[in-house]
């Protein structure tokens, strides 16, 4: 099981994933189509859309409000389960009956095969780099390789994002003396020290399902940087896992492990399962995304906190909703500005309401004294220094199951940082070489 954006549905997974469909063209991405036109038609147009329930709850919203703004244009809606979604998506966009609109859930063949347009002309006459951090929309770039992320030409244009930080209990960090959040990974480990020495547990964990791993890349790229970071995740020759960032970030879990700044049971835990005991009091810190924002909230009130990883520069782990065009589209440039249209305020508030983090930060708008007032102002502070990364998780198509295996021995202390490091870069070689 890949680490998801739970809230959203959202998995980048590696680029040999998704199954080929057939009649399927060859291993190069399209070129760019040449010059667009901007904007909507004068005549009426019906163009339609497909989606899974958990990335549709806002865009359903989005599609009311352009057709308000655009009542020559009708968008057809349609919705299917997230498993079910990923397996024949291919199939429907090579087919006659296919959508205008897609959500992408991975680039995979689906770019590979030319089922999906090249956004660059789009990107370039909406003025789209402008409007998004590159970090954002290098996510869905892809090289005439069809292997490599972050570069090349534009296959969606994102929508609402995801953000992986630190949650804090608000009044057990007033009960150790901690006034402010860390600001720095010395401060946030004096802080776990603080909270053993009192009793309490220092960072919840559940780690069944890999999100240590999470910890470890939050460490990582905070010393490493943003742009280093999503160099390896992206998949970029000659890209390495052996960093300085990454060897910290391995170092101190294990090392946190050993202290008893887990929990005894992480192995054993699910996300949720933290989640839950995180939300009942049990932990001072939770490395999670803005997903479960609602349920810490509802459970700790005004005691829930956020912030983003500590680091001379603010960086994050996150992807976005996006969507694409498809190749067989008979309007694309209308389905065009309907993609231009998601980062609008009207969108953006859209966005905010359904859980996920806006392209507009103006739409963000949280309730007073809420953990969302904290996630909105890293999530600032994100977009401010171009620090958002993909998942390491989803580096490759089994990188997910070799980063919980190996952070699951590194906490058992069944292996060593070198062993660690070494067991990840070879899992990424074998796929980007």
């Amino acid at each position: 099981m890949k680490i998801r954006n739970v809230l959203a549905g959202v998995v980048l997974v590696a680029l040999t994933a998704t199954a080929c469909a057939p009649g399927a063209g060859d291993d190069t991405a399209a070129e760019p189509s040449g010059p667009v036109k901007t904007g909507v038609p004068d005549e009426k147009v019906t163009l339609s859309l497909v989606s899974t329930p958990e990335s549709g709850a806002a865009v359903k919203a989005i599609i009311k409000a352009f057709e308000a703004e655009h009542p020559q244009v009708r968008i057809k809606y349609q919705d299917t389960n997230y498993d079910d979604y990923n397996k024949s998506l291919n199939l429907a966009l090579a087919s006659d009956q296919a959508p205008d609109i897609a959500l992408l859930n991975s680039v995979g063949t689906t770019v590979k095969d030319k089922l999906v347009r090249d956004l660059s002309p789009y990107a370039k006459a909406y003025g789209w780099e402008k409007s998004y951090p590159s970090s954002q929309l290098d996510q869905w770039r892809v090289a005439p390789d069809g292997t490599t992320l972050g570069e090349g030409g534009l296959y969606a244009a994102p929508a609402g994002f995801s953000l992986v930080g630190v949650y804090y209990n608000k009044a057990k960090t007033a009960e150790l003396g901690i006034t402010e959040p860390p600001s720095t990974l010395a401060e946030f480990e004096a802080a776990l020290a603080k909270a053993k020495k009192a009793g309490e547990v220092p960072l919840q964990l559940g780690n069944s399902l890999g999100h240590a791993s999470l910890t470890v890349q939050l460490i990582g790229q905070s010393k490493d940087g943003a742009d280093t970071a999503a160099q390896w995740t992206f998949g970029r020759k000659s890209s390495t896992f052996d960093t300085p960032g990454n060897r910290t970030g391995v170092d101190k879990l294990a090392q946190w492990a050993k202290k008893g700044y887990l929990p005894g049971s992480a192995n054993g835990t699910e996300l949720q399962e933290a989640v839950d005991k995180f939300a009942k009091g049990e932990g001072v810190f939770f490395v999670d995304g803005n997903w479960d924002a609602a349920k810490i909230g509802d459970k700790l009130g005004k005691d829930a906190g956020f912030f983003g990883f500590p680091g001379d520069k603010a960086t994050a782990i996150g992807t976005s909703v996006a969507y694409a065009v498809s190749a067989k589209s008979k309007h694309p440039d209308a389905a065009a500005a309907f993609l231009d249209f998601l980062h609008s305020p009207q969108a953006s508030a859209e966005q905010f309401k359904a859980g996920f983090m806006p392209a507009d930060i103006t739409a963000a708008k949280p309730e007073a004294g809420t953990v969302m007032t904290d996630i909105v102002a890293a999530w600032k502070k994100v977009n401010d220094d171009n620090g958002l990364v993909g998942f390491n998780n989803n580096a490759t198509a089994t990188m997910n199951d070799k980063l919980t295996a190996s952070t699951q021995e590194l906490i058992a202390g069944r292996t060593d940082t070198d062993a660690f490091v070494k067991a990840i870069q070879d899992e990424w070689a074998a796929t980007h070489g």
